[in-house]
């Protein structure tokens, strides 16, 4: 990967490959005021929601994580980091894919996956360390398919710039474009504006209107979006009008396998 353009203070390392970016960063650690971004164009076991693995071909997508020390965000308030990131590649998703029917497609499923319609373009992994009732640091490991063509692993429905957009993209200026958009975030944060973003992660989020198919630990159930709390509880209102509340991998949206895209 070429040198990037970032930020003030942002910090990069590329591998060729490597068993997990997250590992990295882990091992390298961050100063105050500084980010750090290590890149690979390959991670043999990348981390993933539930001890998944995330599936990139070698040279063809972003794998990459960011480390970085507090920005003032209290423990309890936690979730907005997870909004800031999760928008950070949405926003750009929207932007590269801007002309074509998929820009307004583009959403974030609860948590923090990016989708374009009903197909997976993102996934990511979100942990912080804590200081009393504060945030220390935060990592981001995300997973981004860009010029993919052909997914062999059983996730149901993983989809491509490539293949949505019918071209080839600068991996490079994918990731400088994500970077911008999560600096800006980042600073929205510590600045206080915690509504804006909020507003911003509720005009994006997948299923926000309309009922569509859940299922919890009772079974699947039909349900419509009524809220998501700071600390990142969703609610849901079920077709019975009971108001569920929960939290993550307590429910999870139910997605038909959808066949691949050329």
């Amino acid at each position: 990967m070429k040198s990037l353009l970032l930020p003030p203070f942002w910090h990069h390392i590329h591998h060729r490959r490597v068993v997990s970016t997250m590992l990295c960063c882990e091992a390298l650690g961050v100063e105050p005021g500084h980010f750090l971004l290590v890149t690979a164009d390959e991670q043999t076991a990348g981390r993933g929601q539930r001890g998944t693995v995330w599936e990139s071909a070698a040279g063809e997508n972003l794998t990459f994580s960011v480390a970085w020390r507090n920005v003032g965000v209290a423990a309890r308030d936690q979730f907005l980091i997870s909004e800031a990131v999760a928008l950070s590649v949405a926003e750009t998703v929207a932007e590269l894919l801007k002309g074509t029917a998929c820009t307004e497609a583009v959403s974030v499923k609860w948590p923090n996956d990016v989708y374009v319609g009903e197909r997976k373009i993102c996934g990511m992994l979100i942990e912080h360390s804590l200081s009393g009732p504060h945030i220390d640091a935060t990592m981001a490991g995300i997973g981004v398919n860009v010029n993919q063509r052909h997914f062999l692993g059983d996730a149901p429905n993983p989809v491509s710039l490539r293949q949505l957009a019918g071209r080839t993209f600068s991996r490079a200026g994918v990731l400088e474009r994500i970077v911008r958009h999560l600096h800006a975030g980042l600073a929205q944060l510590q600045e206080g504006d915690y509504a804006g973003m909020e507003e911003m992660f509720a005009a994006r989020l997948f299923r926000r209107e309309g009922w569509h198919p859940y299922r919890d630990a009772e079974g699947e159930f039909t349900g419509r979006f009524a809220g998501i709390a700071r600390n990142g509880m969703l609610t849901l209102e079920k077709s019975s009008g009971e108001h569920r509340t929960y939290a993550f991998k307590e429910v999870a949206c139910v997605i038909p396998p959808m066949p691949q895209l050329g």
